[in-house]
């Protein structure tokens, strides 16, 4: 006998998701309609769903962060034992409900910075990109 949808009886449909901020306290909202209004915190979100992150604090600029949703290890091992035990039902409804799937990054760590900070980080991002590329060979080789 076989159980239909593994992951989705064992994992669930959807998992916590954590916010960390450095410094805590700032707001969050997602593109999918969850908020908090100080960091740290934890939602339950949907497995299946990616989705975009805003951190925000006053005197901070905002960051905005793309959540992924994929396959993780525990989903794929659920997926292979209802294909290998015959649960091709069950590897569809996993594969609907999002059973097999994780969100990444979990936790969600952001440091936020000041708009001087912001404009210096970016300098210095500039400036690597910019020695990086002066130190490749030329043609690309």
């Amino acid at each position: 006998m076989t159980l239909p949808a593994c992951a989705t009886i064992t994992r669930g449909s959807s998992q916590e998701f954590t916010v960390e901020s450095t410094p805590p306290g700032a707001r969050v909202s997602t593109s999918n309609g969850f908020q908090c209004d100080a960091t740290p915190c934890t939602f339950r979100m949907p497995r299946k769903d990616a989705f975009r992150a805003s951190i925000s604090m006053d005197g901070y600029v905002t960051q905005e962060v793309q959540i992924k949703s994929g396959i993780s290890g525990e989903g794929a091992a659920g997926l292979a034992g209802n294909v290998i035990f015959g649960g091709v039902v069950g590897a569809v409804v996993d594969g609907t409900s999002g059973a097999m799937n994780d969100l990444t990054p979990n936790p969600l760590i952001v440091t936020l910075r000041t708009p001087a900070e912001e404009a210096a980080w970016q300098d210095s991002e500039r400036a690597r990109l910019a020695s990086a590329a002066s130190a490749a060979p030329a043609g690309g080789q």
